[in-house]
């Protein structure tokens, strides 16, 4: 027979595990269900969360390590090289991961193969407004001009 003190206590303890219970997922319901008692239930989520954490953290540094060590991949077209450079930049946006504009201009235009050393030349020279003035058969040019113009400009 318990007090009545701890009868509340437990009336208590039953409604707060229920309470934590409902608002989880399946997946770590299915982990913490055998708790009985609030607070061991509690401290069990919040390991798990933190785990989630070191996760998103782990996840965090390999976006880094994988920004500092893109390159250009060879007989990549420089379009390829873009999007593969913008969706890297797309997958540390949505982990809020902070990048110095200069950062991402540097390394896109410093990891160029040798070969367009003189098209970064010339897209840090050229009036975009002189562009539309090439001929057509320049237009490969002024298509991947634009693209580093437009990397430049949008992040």
């Amino acid at each position: 027979e318990l007090s009545t003190t701890e009868a509340i206590q437990a009336d208590c303890d039953v409604k707060a595990t229920n309470v934590i219970l409902q608002g989880l997922p399946p997946e770590v319901y299915a982990l913490v269900s055998t708790h009985k008692v609030a607070k061991e239930l509690w401290e069990r989520i919040q390991m798990l969360i933190q785990g989630t954490s070191l996760t998103k953290q782990e996840r965090e540094c390999k976006l880094y390590d994988e920004f500092n060590k893109f390159v250009y991949r060879k007989g990549e077209s420089l379009r390829d090289y873009y999007l593969r450079f913008l969706l890297l930049l797309n997958d540390m946006n949505i982990y809020n991961m902070k990048l110095e504009q200069f950062q991402v201009n540097t390394k896109f235009l410093n990891t160029l193969p040798p070969e367009w050393s003189k098209f970064v030349t010339d897209v840090k020279l050229v009036n975009t407004k002189s562009l539309n003035t090439l001929p057509p058969e320049w237009s490969k040019f002024v298509t991947d001009v634009k693209l580093v113009r437009d990397l430049h400009t949008t992040n």
